[in-house]
């Protein structure tokens, strides 16, 4: 899959997400398999592109490229600002966010409200594109709810502004993340495009990145929720497209390194007050997965220190490498 000058050579990638997809879960994402992976949104209001949060968000200090910035909001010029901006901080892709389906950032025309106005769709992407010399991309949903699904029109409205690829999300707003993805839309996206298209929503194993695949023609899959606490999804699913084999399952040896590392770096990211904040939510991801041996989650989730997370974390593998 080709974006601008960057080829991607593996089909599976990381969806933005916010409070997620920050630059520790990025880099051990690239390092387990993904193709690439996107920030999380970063908001188009230039008065807090200097807050710590924003500043956190648009740290992509030693990550392989592309560096994708995903950015938000509703004015056309507004974008562009923030796209330039972006660019001259060395994004070298910019991720419009026309997907988040969250009130928040729907109720004032953000994220997936702007697919009700394709004209102001238009504008936007017109004006993104206009405004940098990088790759400009876009992730949507399928529509604004199942009653009006004008992912195709959106699609070629995408095209036309010069958009480079697309990602599209099997649901409407509407929808939320409630009841199953669909990917009809994603295929009739994909027959009334020429840019790669990726399909998103509801994958979460190697063989329904397959099936996706086949049945929408789509050039890549994007994975979002099945990486929480399964980072090494990304490998398992590129492993089985290359070669048609399943990967065995990490061991608990190896998924205690990843987790352990992964804590560290949240530490040294963050500072240890907000780095243990941050890392219980992967914590109980990891734990989710690999089973809650001994109450683990009930107890983690409440230690204030890193030097306690990491013990508990390392009596928790302990405990599962002698069951």
């Amino acid at each position: 899959m080709q974006i601008g000058p960057y080829r991607i050579d593996t089909p599976v990638v990381l969806a933005p997400m916010a409070g997620v997809t920050d630059r520790p879960f990025r880099a051990l994402c690239r390092r387990l398999g993904a193709g690439m992976a996107v920030s999380e949104m970063v908001t188009s209001q230039a008065h807090l592109w200097h807050s710590e949060k924003t500043r956190r968000r648009l740290d992509h200090a030693g990550e392989p490229g592309p560096r994708i910035v995903q950015i938000a909001g509703a004015d056309p010029a507004m974008l562009a600002e923030a796209a330039r901006f972006n660019a001259d901080q060395g994004a070298q892709v910019i991720d419009i966010n026309m997907g988040c389906p969250a009130k928040k950032v729907c109720n004032v025309m953000a994220g997936s409200a702007l697919l009700r106005d394709e004209a102001l769709v238009g504008r936007i992407l017109e004006a993104v594109v206009a405004a940098v010399d990088v790759p400009v991309t876009l992730k949507i949903r399928t529509g604004w709810d199942p009653a009006s699904r004008n992912g195709v029109a959106i699609a070629r409205i995408a095209e036309a502004a010069g958009i480079q690829s697309l990602a599209v999300h099997g649901r409407t707003r509407a929808c939320a993340y409630r009841g199953a993805a669909e990917y009809d839309t994603i295929r009739a996206i994909k027959q009334a495009v020429r840019m790669p298209v990726i399909a998103n929503g509801d994958i979460t194993t190697p063989e329904q990145a397959r099936q996706v695949l086949g049945y929408t023609g789509a050039d890549a899959v994007m994975i979002g929720r099945a990486a929480q606490g399964r980072p090494w999804v990304f490998r398992e699913i590129a492993h089985y497209l290359a070669t048609g084999e399943q990967l065995p399952s990490p061991a608990p040896a190896e998924v205690r390194a990843i987790l352990l590392a992964h804590l560290e770096d949240l530490y040294a990211f963050y500072g240890e007050h907000t780095g243990v904040r941050v890392a219980r939510k992967h914590l109980s991801w990891y734990s989710q997965a690999q089973g809650d041996a001994g109450g683990f989650r009930e107890v983690v989730l409440r230690v204030e220190t890193a030097r306690e997370q990491l013990a508990l974390a390392e009596a928790y593998f302990e405990r599962l490498m002698a069951a």
